[in-house]
C-alpha cells in the first residue's frame, strides 16, 4: 500500500512539473510558474522515484531488471540527467515529454510485477556493461526528445511563425549545439557499452542476443555517421533530426524491443 501511494505521489510530482513547464511554454498571460518551481517539484518526484526503485528493484538476490522495472529504472536515469543538466543548461523544456513518460513508467512498474534478475553474483564486467548501456540509452533518449523540439522549432521558423511556445525556446543554434553535445556524450557511452559487452558474446546465439547486438551496432553506426557528417560536412537541421531519431528507434528496439520479445513472447528473462 505504501509503495502504491508513494508511486502516485511521485507521479503527481512529475505531472505537476510537466504542467509547470507547459504553462511557461504555452501560456501568454496570467500567472506563470517560475522555472525553479518546476525543477523543485521534479526533484521531489525524483527522490520518491529513487526510494521506490531501491525497494522494488534492488534486493539481496540481485537487481530485478524485468521489463517494467527496467523501464522505471531507465526513466529514473533519464529524469536524473535531465534535472541535473537543467541546473546549468536550458534543457528543462524536454521535461514536457519526458516527465509524463516517467510518471507512466512508475504506474506500470507498480501495477505489473515482473521478474528478470541480474544476480548479485554477476561479474563486475557485466554490471559495468549494464550501467554503461543504461546511461547511453538515457542520454540518447534526451537527444531524441531534443531533436523533436528542434524539429518543431525549425518548422515554425521556416513557416515564419516564431511566436507561440517557440519564443520561449533557446535560439536554434543553441538547440543544435545542445543536441550534438548529448549525441557526442551518448555515443561515447554507447561505444564503451558495446566494447564491454564483447566479453559476453561467446554464447550470443544461445542467449538470443543476435538481434539486440545487431540493432545496437546499427544504432552506433547511425550516431557515429551523424557525428562524422557534422564534423566534415556541417550537417544540421533536418538531416541531424532524421539521423538522430533513426538511431534512437534502433536503440529502443535493441533494448526494450528485444526484452519484450524475450520476456513476454519467449517467456525468458533478458
Amino acid at each position: 500500500m505504501t509503495h502504491t501511494l508513494l508511486a502516485y505521489i511521485a507521479t503527481l510530482c512529475y505531472l505537476a512539473a510537466a504542467a509547470s513547464i507547459g504553462m511557461r511554454l504555452f501560456r501568454k498571460e496570467g500567472w506563470i510558474p517560475p522555472r525553479a518551481a518546476a525543477l523543485a517539484v521534479g526533484f521531489a518526484g525524483l527522490a520518491l522515484h529513487s526510494w521506490l526503485l531501491w525497494h522494488s528493484i534492488f534486493s539481496s538476490a540481485g537487481v530485478n531488471l524485468g521489463f517494467y522495472h527496467a523501464l522505471a529504472l531507465t526513466s529514473w536515469t533519464i529524469i536524473a540527467l535531465l534535472l541535473v543538466s537543467s541546473l546549468t543548461k536550458p534543457v528543462d523544456n524536454l521535461g514536457l515529454i519526458l516527465l509524463p513518460a516517467a510518471a507512466l513508467s512508475l504506474i506500470m512498474e507498480t501495477h505489473f510485477a515482473d521478474v528478470g534478475f541480474l544476480r548479485a553474483s554477476a561479474s563486475w564486467p557485466l554490471k559495468i556493461h549494464v550501467l554503461l548501456s543504461m546511461l547511453a540509452y538515457s542520454l540518447l533518449t534526451l537527444a531524441a526528445v531534443q531533436a523533436i523540439l528542434l524539429a518543431v522549432q525549425d518548422h515554425h521558423l521556416r513557416h515564419r511563425h516564431p511566436g507561440g511556445f517557440v519564443r520561449t525556446l533557446p535560439p536554434l543554434q543553441t538547440m543544435e549545439s545542445l543536441l550534438f553535445e548529448m549525441i557526442s556524450a551518448g555515443f561515447v557511452l554507447l561505444t564503451l557499452a558495446l566494447l564491454s559487452g564483447v566479453a559476453f558474446l561467446e554464447n550470443m546465439f544461445a542467449q538470443h542476443l543476435v538481434h539486440k547486438t545487431v540493432l545496437s551496432v546499427l544504432a552506433w553506426l547511425v550516431f557515429g555517421g551523424l557525428l562524422v557528417g557534422r564534423f566534415r560536412k556541417g550537417w544540421r537541421g533536418r538531416t541531424a533530426i532524421v539521423w538522430t531519431l533513426g538511431g534512437f528507434v534502433m536503440l529502443i528496439l535493441a533494448y526494450f524491443g528485444s526484452k519484450a520479445v524475450l520476456q513476454f513472447v519467449l517467456q525468458r528473462g533478458g
